[in-house]
């Protein structure tokens, strides 16, 4: 279906082992903090996926009461090192909102093809807030362009990695 997807690649110079690892045990790490990205926002948390099948992936905000736990999604699949699978939803989801997230780390000359695939888009209303007023293809742009961001910090994380 038009729409339903987004699919973006990066090149990460670290074995396929060691970029599932990064993705996965330091995603506090390369995924990018703010508004944008973060249900935290511009406050204090960490992000973190429970490595095993059925696990969260959640998010931990620093607020005045203590912190307040946020599940971003479950661990679908849990393949290390050529995939991982997990649900995602966003804090303006309504409790059975849900998209999918596929993660793929493919061997190559110059290191790990690390694909995410974004699927399920066309299951949000028309009128979600998360679509931005975007339908089909140009919401899956920009799902695609908000996944480039997260996955150039991956990049950048992994050959910090790689050089060490």
């Amino acid at each position: 279906m038009i729409g339903d997807r987004a699919r973006i690649s990066v090149m990460v110079e670290v074995p396929p082992s060691l970029a599932f690892e990064i993705f996965t045990d330091e995603i506090d790490r390369w995924w990018r903090r703010g508004v944008k990205f973060r249900h935290a926002g511009a406050r204090g948390g960490l992000l973190r996926i429970k490595p095993e099948v059925g696990g969260r992936l959640f998010e931990s905000i620093d607020g005045d009461a203590g912190p307040q736990v946020f599940e971003v999604g479950r661990v679908r699949v849990w393949d290390p090192p050529p995939r991982l699978a997990f649900s995602w939803r966003n804090a303006n989801f309504a409790p059975y909102e849900s998209t999918e997230v596929e993660v793929e780390f493919t061997s190559a000359a110059a290191g790990t093809l690390v694909t995410v695939t974004h699927h399920g888009l066309s299951a949000l209303r028309p009128d979600h807030p998360a679509r931005h007023s975007l339908q089909g293809a140009a919401f899956s742009r920009m799902i695609g362009l908000w996944w480039g961001e997260q996955m150039s910090s991956l990049r950048l994380l992994c050959g910090e990695r790689g050089s060490s």
